[in-house]
């Protein structure tokens, strides 16, 4: 039996990888911050099945500034695969808590590696990477050998870690591959992300609970898939014989106003009656394009998207309306914005 450990288990990827893991028969391990709150329930489901399947799932204690917890984790578990997935991963937060941000989306990055090269596991090493290390972009559309040029705090830490797994392979031989992930998105995606708060907005809004959302830049335009299908793409990386690093994306651009006329239209409501401009959602540097070229991803990974925008789109505006019809139960206080 395989065995992986994924940091970042209990985030939207984190969720959607252990489930795959799990259905191809693995151990899987998460690490998970301690929090005065529960913060688990992307993995209750995978819980809930466990007297089926066997117990095959088990979350560890441990934080990406503490690099000691991270050797002794290696050492007593020596993991056939590691998934780095954890960050502190809001682009517009990061401009807040800059400082944060690199030490954990960064410098975390290389704390794990050290304690692979530390603890002289064999372990195969997949590091998260995004689209926001493109930035203000040198070409359309962005490819593995596009030049980098961030524009936030999380867009430069991305790309230090980025480099850092590049230069632990060529250094010391690790099996680590990058995978530049662009734009995902699913009901399970956090709802402080401009697309999950479009569609819980789109829900509440029918159900009479909300009258307004505020956005920022409605004009950015993104390259959009479905989660479930992108961490696929993770695992097939880790599969190969040679490591190495990969964008993957649609090929396809939308704007959020096209994410926002989708999502409303999809119950029957006209998003211009509802959507604000706020400033205060404007980042300090604006990434206005990104458009992924995945053609590496298909030739060698045989990866590529299925799920389109507009179903996308659909799909997490049905996960919320349903979401919210569950909890209608019961009293809802009427939500404000």
């Amino acid at each position: 039996m395989k065995k992986a450990l994924i940091t970042g288990i209990t985030g939207q990827d984190g969720s959607y990888l252990a489930e795959l893991l799990l259905s191809k028969g693995y151990e899987v391990h998460g690490i998970i911050r301690r929090a005065s709150t529960f913060n688990t329930e992307r993995l209750d489901h995978l819980y809930q099945d466990s007297h089926i399947h066997g117990v095959r799932l088990f979350l560890h204690y441990g934080d990406l500034s503490d690099s000691v917890n991270l050797v002794k984790l290696l050492y007593d578990l020596k993991p056939d695969e590691i998934y780095h997935l954890a960050a502190q991963s809001h682009v517009r937060v990061s401009f807040d808590i800059p400082e944060y941000t690199a030490d954990i989306t960064g410098v975390g990055t290389i704390r794990i590696l050290e304690a692979i090269r530390e603890t002289g596991v064999q372990s195969r090493f997949y590091q998260a990477s995004s689209s926001e290390m493109f930035g203000l972009v040198a070409e359309v559309p962005q490819k593995e050998t596009t030049p980098f040029h961030p524009r936030s705090p999380y867009g430069c830490a991305k790309v230090f870690s980025y480099w850092t797994t590049i230069n632990y392979r060529e250094s010391y031989g690790l099996h680590a591959s990058n995978g530049i992930l662009f734009n995902h998105e699913s009901p399970r995606r956090g709802e402080t992300f401009v697309t999950r708060k479009i569609t819980r907005a789109v829900a509440y809004i029918k159900a009479g609970l909300q009258d307004k959302l505020f956005l920022g830049n409605l004009d950015a335009k993104r390259d959009w898939g479905y989660a479930k299908e992108y961490v696929e793409a993770m695992w097939l990386m880790l599969q190969q014989e040679q490591p190495g690093d990969y964008v993957i994306a649609t090929g396809e651009t939308h704007t959020i106003r096209e994410f926002c006329e989708i999502a409303f239209g999809h119950v029957g409501l006209d998003w211009q009656k509802y959507v604000s401009f706020d400033k205060r959602y404007l980042r300090p540097a604006e990434v206005e394009l990104l458009i992924g070229d995945a053609s590496k991803a298909k030739r060698i990974l045989g990866w590529e998207a299925k799920t389109k925008f507009k179903q996308l789109t659909e799909l997490m505006v049905d996960a919320d309306v349903q979401l919210l019809a569950d909890k209608l139960g019961g009293k809802v206080a009427k939500v404000t914005t």
